[in-house]
């Protein structure tokens, strides 16, 4: 019987797990087949631009390793991950002011599958998870899964506000509540754009640290600023009390599946339980060909020019923002992916959606960036994959839509819109 028939005509669904019944498409992936599509400007994946990355970097680092350590690299290997690359990524997280130990460092086949392991370590179902709000959508995915209440805190311009956060935790702990873990993208965030104010950060960690509430910091984007470092990591100001999440997807290839995190020792050794038990190990080829091409490429020359590449889009987004939509409130990145775009009240942006694809333009509606289903107003622009001109004519195309749902609302008001 085919999968496709839906969950009535599914014999075995009785017999899933409660958490199984939690899974749903994600509003992104559910996109790739449209987007997929050569005629229609994607502004939705947030997919790295990995043609300005040299192949020929790339195979010589494929000949490299295949010389010296061909046999160790098609074979099994530790749970904790390539001992060099941990010893590379130290390096790496220097960059943002973190002092580290390659004996604290797991790698992972992608910062979401840390993330993952350790929302299973920690999330028991009907805790609590506070997050950004919006926040990312693959975290919230994961957080459902485990059948946490993600609890949203105030965001504006500056990032997370430590105000609001304080008074969630005690509404949340009022209310007898178990908050198990503060989760922040805090540069350049997923899907805001916005970075968290430097003054703000050791705030957010003292209010967590007299709380007794850890933090995970995701940082894919930190070093895809445009013009200047983002302020020191959370990490790097408190040792014991943030769990560092990174990647390579960013700033090199998702192809790889390489993440890592930093944790406290008596975490890192249950994680590194933990992945065992899940994966055995991650792959040691993809650890193996990053440490290669780590070894012998100018690889921050090449984040310069992945810099380089994302401030042009950036520009040119924000440019027909300007052009087409200049009454639209957006986000003002200074690094990373994406505009948050606000709608004009009244315009669903997920109801919008199949008109905007029958215009030949996606974007990611804001529904999806929030646990509770609220963010109907709110819609992400990412700017990274297509060319300038692609973007300039995606964005053109959006304003027809949403121009066309604004004027509905003065017209039937929020009956009219979107049908």
């Amino acid at each position: 019987m085919s999968a496709n028939l839906g969950n009535n005509l599914d014999p075995w669904l009785s017999a899933y797990a409660e958490r199984a019944h939690t899974l749903s498409v994600s509003e992104v992936r559910a996109l790739f087949a449209v987007v997929s599509r050569p005629e229609v400007v994607s502004l939705a994946g947030g997919m790295p631009y990995v043609s300005a990355l040299p192949k020929e970097l790339l195979e010589k680092s494929y000949t490299s390793l295949m010389a010296k350590k061909g046999d160790l690299a098609i074979q099994y290997g530790g749970g904790q991950g390539d001992l060099t690359l941990r010893d590379q990524v130290r390096e790496l997280m220097a960059l943002e002011g973190i002092r580290s130990s390659v004996e604290d460092i797991v790698m992972t086949t992608g910062s979401q599958h840390g993330l993952e392991l350790l929302s299973g370590l920690f999330i028991d179902e009907g805790d609590v998870v506070l997050a950004e709000g919006p926040s990312y959508v693959g975290a919230l995915g994961i957080f459902r899964h485990y059948q946490a209440h993600v609890e949203h805190v105030y965001t504006d311009q500056d990032g997370m506000s430590p105000e609001a956060l304080e008074e969630s935790i005690s509404r949340l702990k009022e209310a007898g509540r178990t908050i198990k873990f503060l989760y922040l993208v805090p540069n350049f965030a997923n899907p805001s754009g916005v970075t968290l104010a430097a003054e703000r950060r050791p705030k957010i960690l003292e209010i967590c640290r007299k709380n007794h509430i850890l933090v995970l910091e995701d940082n894919p984007y930190g070093l895809l600023y445009f013009d200047k470092p983002v302020p020191d990591a959370l990490r790097s100001m408190d040792e014991d009390g943030v769990i560092y999440l990174g990647s390579f997807s960013k700033i090199l290839a998702p192809g790889f599946r390489v993440g890592y995190v930093l944790a406290p020792p008596a975490i890192r050794d249950k994680l590194v339980l933990a992945q065992e038990s899940a994966i055995l190990c991650p792959s040691s080829f993809s650890q193996m060909m990053i440490s290669e091409y780590l070894l012998n490429s100018d690889w921050q020359a090449q984040i310069d020019t992945f810099r380089g590449v994302y401030r042009e889009r950036k520009d040119a987004a924000l440019g027909a923002m300007r052009e087409f939509l200049p009454k639209l409130h957006t986000t003002q990145p200074d690094g990373g992916f994406y505009l948050w775009v606000t709608l004009p009240d009244g315009v669903d942006s997920k109801a919008m959606l199949p008109l905007a694809v029958k215009e030949l333009v996606a974007y990611t509606p804001g529904t999806a960036f929030y646990g509770d289903g609220t963010g109907q107003n709110k819609l992400r622009i990412c700017y990274s994959y297509p060319t300038p001109e692609r973007i300039r004519l995606g964005i053109q195309r959006l304003a027809t839509v949403i121009n066309l749902q604004t004027e509905l609302l003065d017209t039937f008001g929020t009956k009219g819109a979107a049908n």
